[in-house]
């Protein structure tokens, strides 16, 4: 029999959804989750039930979530790959918001991107807006939070930026480098998240932290945390994401996409809007200046190995 008051969380073994789930547990709930990787590492021993995500058995899936409360969403792809694709995470998520309706979910807190949009030329922020309208169309108490970049010790953005700086003697970026970003520390999106999952209310909230970045500055921020000050020089975005993909190539991974360079450089993860999280990314690598960066984290390596447990830079 399951408890009551149970939440779910989505892919609680990885990133984001550990940190939520570690919150949860910490305020004494019950917590399962939802996932690709069941047999990943249990970082929470039998605290947290896995089950997999079944969005080929729809009617499984409506089972395990049967007797949550709260859904706590962060199912979703960076790119396309002949593996996994944005349309995929589209369909699967909404195979997800189907089976929390017919299990009598009675919340979902989703995580969504800044600025999206059914118009956008780019399927990421383009899905995240179909994804947003279906669970307003739903019928289902919701919270949406928007992040813009996440940041903590199994980050990626941040990491690897640093990891370049450690290792080359200049850091390109694409164009003047003014464009803006604001990145959030995980645990704070988890804080806002389980907040969220404890109110009524539909909501929907620009998920940002209290410092805001030109790409240029926060090159530069990093540069100078880690000891590593380099040159920042403009190139050509296509410069940029040709360096890009030579370094992907050499370590089996995507650092990134043409679809990450055009949503950074069209401000998308920009909003006007006052911040939400406390944690200044600044404060946050001072703490972990020595060990940030000094190795490459890989998106592909994540996703192909399903057993070990995610790397802390």
């Amino acid at each position: 029999m399951r408890e009551n008051n149970l939440h779910a969380v989505t892919g609680a073994f990885g990133y984001s959804g550990k940190y939520i789930a570690c919150r949860l547990l910490a305020a004494g709930e019950n917590v399962i989750t939802i996932t690709n990787s069941a047999h990943r590492q249990n970082p929470f021993g039998d605290r947290v039930r896995a089950f997999p995500f079944h969005f080929d058995k729809p009617d499984m899936l409506t089972e395990a979530l049967k007797g949550v409360t709260v859904l706590y969403n962060t199912y979703w792809v960076r790119f396309n790959h002949p593996s996994f694709t944005f349309a995929d995470a589209v369909r699967n998520t909404l195979v997800l918001f189907q089976a929390a309706t017919a299990a009598g979910v009675r919340r979902v807190v989703h995580v969504s991107i800044t600025n999206p949009s059914e118009d956008s030329p780019l399927e990421y922020f383009r899905g995240k807006a179909r994804l947003e309208r279906a669970l307003l169309e739903s019928g289902l108490s919701y919270a949406i939070l928007r992040p813009a970049v996440l940041f903590g010790k199994e980050d990626i953005l941040v990491n690897n930026i640093a990891w370049v700086l450690r290792r080359f003697p200049l850091f390109p970026v694409f164009g003047d480098g003014q464009y803006r970003l604001q990145p959030i520390y995980v645990d704070d999106l988890a804080q806002i998240a389980v907040e969220k999952g404890s109110q009524e209310d539909s909501s929907i909230t620009n998920a940002i932290g209290p410092e805001t970045f030109t790409y240029r500055g926060l090159v530069e921020a990093v540069g100078g945390i880690i000891g590593k000050r380099r040159p920042v020089v403009p190139v050509p975005p296509d410069v940029g994401y040709l360096g890009g993909w030579i370094i992907g190539k050499v370590m089996g991974d995507v650092m990134l996409t043409r679809q990450e360079i055009q949503g950074l450089m069209e401000n998308l993860l920009y909003v006007d809007s006052p911040p939400v999280g406390e944690t200044k990314l600044t404060d946050w690598a001072r703490e972990h200046s020595t060990t940030l960066g000094l190795r490459y984290t890989s998106e592909l390596a994540r996703r192909k190995d399903r057993r070990s447990r995610y790397e802390s830079n």
